[in-house]
């Protein structure tokens, strides 16, 4: 089967559409670190509401959680291909992939202290 580009503007850009929202329901259905991930973004949206945060504090909010999904999904990506080329252990697969988590874990540190910096204020 050969792949055909679709020139169209609205039909190729609501095929994209199609092919990242399955890329996103991939992410949190199969990968365990992207579902704790989005369900630790669900309970921050229902805390936001609950707490009344400040629309300023939605964008910080929001823009943390898409951080961390976004950089996992890259993360995840990267990990699949490096076992695809190389299944089994080697030493220079295991850097990249350390790299790839590393970036995970500053998306990740990011978007602690952003919650802290909002939510810790309101249990004072």
């Amino acid at each position: 089967m050969e792949f055909q580009k679709d020139n169209t503007f609205v039909t190729g850009r609501l095929k994209s559409i199609t092919y990242a929202v399955k890329g996103a329901i991939k992410l949190i259905t199969t990968e365990h670190s992207v579902m704790v991930q989005f369900s630790t973004g669900i309970l921050l949206t229902v805390a936001g509401l609950y707490f009344g945060i400040t629309a300023t504090q939605w964008l910080f909010q929001t823009l943390a959680i898409g951080l961390v999904l976004s950089i996992e999904g890259l993360n995840t990506a990267i990990e699949k291909i490096a076992d695809f080329i190389h299944p089994d252990y080697h030493e220079r697969i295991g850097f990249i992939k350390d790299i790839a988590a590393g970036s995970v874990f500053f998306a990740a540190i990011t978007a602690i202290i952003i919650g802290l910096i909002i939510y810790l204020p309101l249990f004072s």
